[in-house]
């Protein structure tokens, strides 16, 4: 499937907040946002002073922003917000608790990966299990007690051998438990709203798709 594959501080830019897709670079005076806060491309110092933006413009700066910050393409980040508005409940945080269970996600949020984009690739390379079967689908969405953990054959590798040194000053949510000295994590619980801590407004979100 496509996916986008440039230049990742242009779409922090270009929505004027940070999306934390760079993994440590996004923390450190390094991160382009720091230097240049205003959207890309030759006109993109002028937009700072254009007028005030409609409310269609709002709901898809906010949209982009959702599906940028969890690497969803358009035709999947349909297909979420159609199974949130089947299931009871707020739609708007329905959407996020879905993109929250991809299994990319929440390898990035146990801290095995610095950014979701690498975490996917992990993933995707097939170093990952979910109960003690290899799953390689970055968009598996896990629920409650299911266990991740690396596989023994991934934890030879030299990436893997350094990961519970770096795992152990990274905080992990609430919902979620890590053994970082055994390189496994478990599904506590569903996430709620105040758990899930990305720069968002999800009922804008809800309003673009309703129009």
């Amino acid at each position: 499937m496509a996916r986008y594959r440039g230049p990742v501080c242009r779409l922090c830019r270009r929505e004027g907040v940070k999306l934390y897709l760079k993994g440590q670079k996004c923390y450190s005076p390094k991160c382009p946002i720091e230097k240049r806060n205003y959207p890309p491309g030759m006109h993109g110092p002028k937009q700072r002073y254009r007028r005030k933006m409609s409310d269609y413009g709002l709901q898809l700066r906010e949209k982009q922003k959702v599906r940028r910050i969890y690497g969803v393409l358009e035709r999947q980040f349909r297909r979420y917000f159609r199974e949130a508005q089947r299931q009871p409940g707020m739609t708007g945080e329905n959407l996020l608790r879905l993109l929250e269970r991809r299994l990319d996600n929440v390898v990035y949020r146990m801290g095995f990966a610095d950014s979701r984009a690498q975490a996917r690739q992990l993933v995707s390379h097939g170093h990952f299990m979910v109960n003690g079967r290899r799953t390689n689908i970055p968009s598996y969405l896990v629920k409650p007690g299911d266990v991740i953990s690396v596989r023994p054959e991934s934890r030879k590798r030299e990436y893997f051998k350094y990961l519970p040194e770096l795992m152990a000053g990274k905080q992990v949510v609430e919902w979620l438990e890590v053994n970082p000295d055994e390189l496994t994590g478990r599904v506590v619980s569903l996430p709620e709203r105040h758990q899930i801590d990305i720069p968002v407004n999800e009922q804008l979100v809800v309003e673009f798709y309703s129009r």
